[in-house]
Order: structure tokens, then C-alpha cells, then sequence
């Protein structure tokens, strides 16, 4: 383990950081609010005078391997959220350092569960810190920063490790251009929801914050009722179609720009991801109509808490825990899909599901023809076996960290369901789950134990799980460990 080079590169994505922190700074002198102005500006020279001088330390070593990608990733996700806590907690906003954690990793990860009770009391500069929280963190904060850091020959290796789903396709051969290629997609997107969205009636300050949320698949939003607080059929229908437009996988806009039409139509999670969305609007929009005044109204709501909760927004236009079990466990399965491989969306990756089928199938089989030769493919490519293992393991560890964290969390006393879809909800960085923490409660009233569970939980799913559980084990800080 190259532990000084980890510390070099570490520091380079620290340094980074803090200058996107002072953004806020900005915000804050723009609506007058000096005290928090002074907060975000401490917290950006404190974290400057820390990184800086490791940053200008260059090893002698320049050894990189996948363990020191997988290193860098988890310490930078960790210190980026301790230090962001601070925001919440040095201006008053959270008194609990626990709670400004949760609050923070929520952001990052872009999973907007929160345990404020009254957002609408707090200051602009905070309000525009939480959500551009959402909008870096969506599609991963060292893609964002390898935009102003020279670690170029190592970004294979950090996008392995931060990227979400079960394989990386890189679009040109060098990973900084790759992630100007993203990030100019990603801002273009975000540019042109802000400018609809204002453009039906929103102001400019909540246009740019639920564009941020909506872009980073975050739902964090500047209103206590969510989205619904606007309520406007224009808005619920723009912010859907860009959910959905979020939750795909990014490779294909950069298809769509060099006019290769037949990768995109011929691409297979696409085309699931699609009917899955189709199937689950029919499903609950007749599902629904008792709920609603009519059947256009029902489709209007429902499709919007698909899109929410398949791309892992998490935005509310109505309470559904109000609606039918049966209803409700549509939207949990939802939660568990999740957007496609290479989105800014969270979940188990539409990818994998695919996989996970074609392996299934691929066994059953095996046991009818025994002797014969069985290839997994998708889109006419063989998959590695060492994929697939992959998949396989990824879904034992879903499982496993679902079911411990539950059994922790249940130490609260509270009902099945809310501690059951309260891990569901943060380690797919979805953000409402059902009973207590539906879309109209929050975390505020679970331990602090329960809190610090589910902030790693919100990690490991925006890591997805082996960068984080990797960079806990001895041995692979172990010399002899390659």
C-alpha cells in the first residue's frame, strides 16, 4: 500500500474541495448572512492550511493499484463529510455534530433523508449548501474533481472504485477528458431543467436548488412539503421526465451526441429500465384512482413517485404512505431496483438485475443440459465469469447489510416497517421510506447509534459496498496485500 501517495492524492482532492465549499461564502454575502459567510469561510481556510502543504509533498513512489483507488475513495468520501458537517453544526442549524453527519453523508450521497423537522427556517446559504451537496455528490465527487486535479494516469483506477455499477465503460481513453465529457453533460442537463423550471413559475433560488437535487438524484428540497408545496402540473411533470432522464446510464447521452443510435436502442438495461418505469406508472395509476379526482390526476401523481423512487430522487408530491399496500410495495420494489449502471441514481442497478436473471436462467439450464457449453451474454457480448461472481457476491453483501443494520436499527423500538425501509431507503440513497420516515417524516427521532448505522449505510451504497468494507480490513493495508 503506497500509503504516502494515498496521503498526496488525498490531500490534492481536500484542497478541491474547499474551494467548491466556498461557494457558499458567495451565497451567503449575497443575502446578507455574515455569520454563516464567516463559518463556510473558517472551515475552507482551515481545510486549505491542512491539505495544502501534503498536497505540495510529491512521493517519491508513484506506485497505483486498485486497493490505493479504493483507499483514496473511501477516506476523501469520509473526511468531505466530517468536514461538511461542520456547515450545519458551527452555524447552529444542527446542535447535534451526529445529526450535522447524517445530514451531510445524506447530501453527499445524494440520498436526502434528513432529520430536519423545518427546513424552510433555515438560511439561504445553508439551503444552497445542503442541495449543492446533492448536485457534486450525484455523479461522484472525484470525477467532479479530477476536473482540477493533475492525477490523471491514476483516474481508471478512482472511477473503478467511485463510479456506481457492476462495470465501467470508458468513453475516450483518458479519464480527465472522460469526466469533462460527463460533467458537461451533467451541467447542460441541470442548466436546461433550471431554466424550465422557472419558466413555470418557480423562482430562481428554488429552480436552481431542485435542479441541483433533481440532477444529483438527491431530493433534498427547499420546502417542508417537498415538491409538492408547488403544486403545479407543469413542475410535477418536468421534474419527472428529468428523473428519469438522470437515472439513465450516461454513456448513452454521449451516443446520442456522436449519433450511434443503434447502441442506445440495442441497449438492454435501457430498454428494462423503460418498461420497468411504463409497467409501475400503469400499475399504480389504476392502482390509485380511488386516491385521486380522476384518472389523469392519478397518472400525474403516480408517475411522478416512480420516477422519484426508480431514480432514487426521493421528491414528494403526495403522501403515499396513504396509498394501498399493495401500492406501497410497488414503490419499496422500486426502491430496490434502482436507476441504471453509470447514472447519478443509487439502488441495486437495473444491470444487475438483468445479470442476476440471465444467471438464473443460465442455471436452470445447466441442469436440463448438463453437458452442454452455457455463455452469459449480454447484447450479443459474453459477460466475464469474474463479473458475474462479482454480481453475486455484491447481492450476498446487499442481503447481509440489510438484514444486520435492521436488526440494529430495531434496538430503537420501533415499528418493522419504518426500520426495515429506513435501510432500505438510505443504502439505495433514496431518501423517504414508508410509516415513520415517509415523505412526510424524517430520521430526527432515531438514536444516535441508529443514525450513525444509517450514515454508513448511505455510504456503502453510493461506494457500493467494497471500497468502504475494503478499506476496513487489515489486510489491505498489509505491505504483502496487492
Amino acid at each position: 500500500m503506497n500509503k504516502k501517495l494515498i496521503l498526496n492524492i488525498v490531500a490534492k482532492f481536500t484542497v478541491a474541495e474547499a474551494l467548491f465549499m466556498f461557494v457558499p461564502v458567495l451565497v451567503a454575502l449575497y443575502f446578507n448572512e455574515f455569520s454563516c459567510a464567516g463559518v463556510f469561510a473558517l472551515i475552507t481556510a482551515v481545510m486549505l492550511c491542512v491539505s495544502v502543504p501534503f498536497a505540495l509533498i510529491k512521493p517519491k513512489k508513484t506506485d497505483f493499484y486498485a486497493k490505493e483507488g479504493f483507499a483514496i475513495i473511501s477516506v476523501t468520501w469520509i473526511i468531505m463529510s466530517l468536514a461538511g458537517a461542520l456547515c450545519y453544526y458551527l452555524t447552529g442549524v444542527i446542535p447535534s455534530y451526529i445529526d450535522a453527519v447524517f445530514e451531510t453523508v445524506s447530501g453527499y450521497t445524494t440520498t436526502g433523508s434528513s432529520i430536519l423537522t423545518d427546513i424552510e427556517i433555515l438560511p439561504k446559504s445553508v439551503l444552497f449548501f445542503r442541495n449543492f451537496t446533492n448536485w457534486i455528490g450525484g455523479i461522484g465527487v472525484l470525477m467532479l474533481l479530477m476536473l482540477f486535479t493533475p492525477v490523471s494516469k491514476h483516474s481508471i483506477h478512482l472511477m473503478r472504485a467511485e463510479l456506481p455499477g457492476p462495470t465501467v465503460g470508458k468513453l475516450v481513453p483518458r479519464g480527465t477528458v472522460n469526466a469533462k465529457i460527463m460533467y458537461s453533460i451533467y451541467i447542460i442537463l441541470t442548466l436546461v431543467e433550471i431554466i424550465l423550471l422557472k419558466f413555470g413559475g418557480m423562482p430562481w433560488f428554488d429552480s436552481i436548488l431542485n435542479s441541483f437535487a433533481t440532477a444529483g438524484t438527491g431530493g433534498f428540497c427547499p420546502k417542508n412539503a417537498s415538491i409538492a408545496h408547488y403544486n403545479s402540473g407543469y413542475i410535477d411533470w418536468v421534474i419527472s421526465i428529468f428523473m428519469i432522464l438522470f437515472g439513465v446510464n450516461f454513456n448513452l447521452y454521449f451516443y446520442l451526441l456522436m449519433r450511434k443510435f443503434k447502441l442506445i436502442y440495442k441497449n438492454t438495461e435501457l430498454r428494462v429500465f423503460i418498461s420497468i418505469i411504463v409497467t409501475a406508472i400503469i400499475i399504480l395509476t389504476f392502482s390509485n384512482i380511488d386516491i385521486f379526482e380522476n384518472i389523469l390526476t392519478s397518472l400525474r401523481y403516480s408517475t411522478f413517485q416512480v420516477a422519484s423512487i426508480i431514480s432514487s430522487t426521493g421528491f414528494a408530491t403526495h403522501d403515499f404512505n396513504t396509498w394501498s399496500e399493495f401500492s406501497k410495495s410497488i414503490l419499496v420494489l422500486l426502491m430496490l431496483i434502482g436507476a441504471c449502471a453509470g447514472s447519478t441514481g443509487g439502488g441495486f442497478k437495473v444491470s444487475r438485475i438483468v445479470l442476476l436473471f440471465k444467471i438464473m436462467a443460465r442455471e436452470f439450464n445447466k441442469m436440463i443440459h448438463p453437458n452442454a457449453v452455457h455463455i452469459v451474454k449480454v447484447e450479443d457480448k459474453s459477460v466475464h465469469e469474474e463479473t458475474i461472481s462479482t454480481v453475486c457476491v455484491y447481492l450476498i453483501v446487499y442481503v447481509l447489510v440489510i438484514i444486520i443494520s435492521t436488526i440494529i436499527i430495531a434496538l430503537d423500538n420501533f415499528d418493522f416497517t419504518t426500520n426495515l425501509t429506513a435501510v432500505i431507503t438510505c443504502m439505495n440513497n433514496i431518501g423517504p421510506g414508508l410509516e415513520m420516515v415517509g415523505p412526510t417524516g424524517n430520521f430526527s427521532q432515531f438514536s444516535n447509534l441508529s443514525k450513525m448505522v444509517l450514515s454508513f449505510n448511505m455510504l456503502l451504497g453510493r461506494l457500493e459496498f467494497f471500497p468502504l468494507l475494503l478499506v476496513m480490513s487489515p489486510k489491505l493495508w498489509n505491505k504483502k496485500f496487492i
